[in-house]
């Protein structure tokens, strides 16, 4: 990981985007690269998530979901760094892109830049496989949309998942730029 984190980047650039899924960063890794990375965590409402989620696939275990090891590293990178790293919430995004965009850049020391609250329609090399999959609309998107609530109840069979899911977003969320 050092060679992600320790040395200079290629062209003389300054900022390097990571973007991590929980749910692949295990718990049994070392996670000792990340405290020497700038790091901030998104969020979004747990009964949200499981209702997209399930639209792809019904069949999801409280793992799928990275709840909780969001919150571990979250828990990890506070106590290793002695400082909590931000916290954006993805409906406060959609509320008001520009004015969270703005703290979270004030927040881990990058110049906001208007250009950050739009781009070209259609899916980028950097999406990852599964993309195509997972985020069509975003594909079609070429700004932030407003926030439209997600309806409908998670199925009786997930609510447990969703109360443990509930318990780490809202350590998180309480900690999130507003």
């Amino acid at each position: 990981m050092s060679h992600l984190t320790k040395e200079p980047l290629s062209s003389g650039k300054r900022i390097f985007f990571q973007k991590h899924m929980t749910h692949h960063v295990l718990l049994e890794m070392d996670h000792e690269w990340i405290v020497d990375l700038e790091n901030c965590f998104l969020i979004r409402d747990p009964r949200e998530v499981i209702l997209s989620y399930i639209k792809k696939n019904p069949e999801l275990a409280l793992e799928d979901l990275g709840f909780v090891q969001q919150a571990e590293i979250f828990n990890f990178v506070c106590a290793r760094t002695d400082s909590v790293p931000p916290v954006v919430d993805a409906r406060d995004v959609l509320e008001n892109p520009e004015r969270i965009l703005r703290w979270l850049c004030e927040a881990i020391g990058v110049e906001f830049d208007e250009a950050m609250l739009s781009w070209r329609p259609g899916l980028r090399e950097t999406d990852g496989i599964w993309a195509k999959h997972w985020y069509p609309e975003v594909a079609t998107s070429t700004s932030f949309r407003p926030y439209k609530p997600t309806k409908g109840a998670v199925p009786d069979r997930l609510r447990a998942i969703e109360a443990r899911c509930r318990q780490c977003y809202d350590k998180l969320h309480q900690h999130r730029l507003r």
